[in-house]
């Protein structure tokens, strides 16, 4: 698989625009072309929730189903129509598109299955889908991301650069100063929000507690989509910006750094995926690919952040984490 990914160039922003859209068409088409031809041999209202056992537990009306399963086809391919054409030579793209062919398949096959059981049921109630259903489901979601993979072609090239010679701020003994700059996740702004809206509408037509967990994860979502970091005498913050000041997720003191440097983060290939990340060694928070803090602690591990203008706030870090250990004697 490699060597397939690396023969292929980069696609255009456009192309992998039109990539990542077109399993969701061809899920409504699929969708269309079902739906056409059981409709006469569907009951009213449809079977359209399943528990463990495959028993029907909850039902839908025909126009209900077919507006709520379009209107969601037509959500999900805008949002990562959106999240590609954002920045669509961003090197986390390619899993991006995968992503979306894995959720087509998996939700295009659920409603397909759902049509193709209630079609010439007597008894509504008596309508099962067979727990084999969903591991088909998973086994054609993982295939359909595996093509979504291959057809995204290979991410533009982002190569680590060593930290080389860590800088300092000539700033005087006497002064101090202070750095700060906001980064923020246009697409995860739109999730969160778009979770939030979900949650509210299937709090009032499906039941609050479906509804409270969408309700949360847009909670959680939205006051990461922007962060401030900040660097000064007490050390690296980050705090978000949609909250009071005084509402920190992370500080690391100074008496933690070891020193701290700037890179290139590639948050797919380092990190796989956006948010607050823990891997072996480093944690970090990423909200993009590109320049980043990189904060080598005294415990040995790492903690990045991406922002910009990351080398004048590690420069200004190692003068304050200098003066510290001046004062400490060390």
């Amino acid at each position: 698989m490699k060597s397939v990914l690396r023969s292929v160039p980069p696609l255009t922003g456009r192309l992998r625009t039109v990539i990542a859209a077109g399993p969701f068409l061809a899920v409504i088409v699929a969708f269309a072309g079902i739906f056409a031809a059981v409709s006469g041999r569907l009951p009213d209202p449809l079977a359209t929730h399943f528990r463990y056992g495959g028993q029907a537990d909850g039902f839908t009306s025909v126009q209900g189903f077919l507006t709520g399963s379009l209107a969601l086809f037509l959500l999900l391919g805008a949002v990562v129509g959106f999240l590609v054409q954002v920045r669509p030579n961003a090197p986390e793209v390619p899993w991006v598109i995968a992503g979306g062919y894995a959720t087509a398949a998996a939700t295009g096959y659920a409603v397909c299955v759902t049509l193709l059981s209630n079609a010439d049921a007597a008894d509504v109630s008596a309508v099962r889908v067979p727990q084999w259903e969903l591991f088909l489901s998973l086994a054609v979601a993982l295939c359909a991301g595996a093509l979504g993979r291959l057809l995204a072609g290979a991410a533009p090239a982002s190569p680590r650069r060593p930290r080389g010679v860590v800088s300092r701020l000539d700033l005087p003994a006497a002064a101090s100063a202070g750095w700060s700059r906001t980064i923020s996740s246009p697409p995860l702004v739109v999730l969160g929000g778009l979770t939030l809206g979900a949650g509210l509408l299937v709090g009032l037509f499906a039941g609050w507690i479906g509804g409270a967990v969408l309700l949360f994860v847009g909670a959680v979502s939205l006051p990461l989509a922007s962060v401030r970091v900040t660097v000064d005498r007490r050390g690296l913050t980050l705090s978000p910006t949609l909250l009071s000041a005084r509402c920190r997720f992370r500080r690391i003191p100074l008496d933690r750094i070891e020193e701290a440097g700037s890179r290139r983060i590639a948050c797919f290939a380092e990190f796989g995926g956006w948010g607050y990340r823990i891997r072996a060694g480093s944690s970090g928070f990423v909200l993009r690919s590109g320049e980043g803090i990189v904060v080598r602690l005294t415990s040995g591990r790492e903690f990045v952040v991406t922002v910009d203008d990351a080398a004048t706030a590690a420069a200004l870090l190692n003068t304050y984490t200098d003066r510290a250990r001046s004062r400490q004697g060390g």
